[in-house]
């Protein structure tokens, strides 16, 4: 949903950038939690900032406090989150998710969901392996099954996709 940039004055404030379409929308998905769901924060935005908000969170009473939480990143309850039309998913549902070729064959794992600028694109990792990845485009053309309840999509990538 978003991340603390670092603090914010000297009463405990931080910095927090918004990962949501519309970055105000991060204050109604509270509380946020750190990446294990161990610790909530309940964000109430003290002013508009340049790329993000001021805020505080719960919790936190001093500058100490805030800047210990630089670059954590925070999480909400999936149940918080509003349904998607058909054609439309949460980078979260697609990551495990593993990508078969037209044919049947194993071609990995999606492990991440990049998008600069162009499009999405689909990093899967080949099995059996640690390091070697492969950009995959996500569209309907190169992705034309999805299949969340199985755990897995079936590709028709580009000839030069394993070169």
């Amino acid at each position: 949903m978003g991340a603390i940039a670092g603090a914010f004055g000297v009463h405990g404030e931080v910095r927090l950038k918004s990962f949501c379409v519309e970055p105000e929308a991060i204050f109604a998905y509270s509380p946020l939690t750190d990446e294990k769901g161990e610790t909530e924060y309940t964000p109430k935005i003290t002013r508009v900032l340049k790329n993000g908000f001021a805020a505080r969170l719960s919790g936190i009473h001093g500058r100490e406090q805030a800047e210990a939480l630089k670059g954590l990143r925070l999480y909400t309850y999936r149940d918080r989150l509003p349904a998607l039309p058909d054609d439309e998913f949460y980078h979260a549902d697609l990551i495990g998710l593993d990508v078969l070729d037209t044919g049947g064959t194993l071609l990995g794992k999606v492990t991440a969901v990049l998008n600069h600028g162009a499009g999405d694109l689909l990093e899967v990792r080949a099995p059996n392996t640690d390091d070697a990845t492969l950009l995959l485009p996500f569209t309907q053309e190169i992705v034309p099954v999805l299949d969340l309840g199985a755990g897995r999509l079936i590709a028709d990538p580009p000839e030069d996709f394993a070169d």
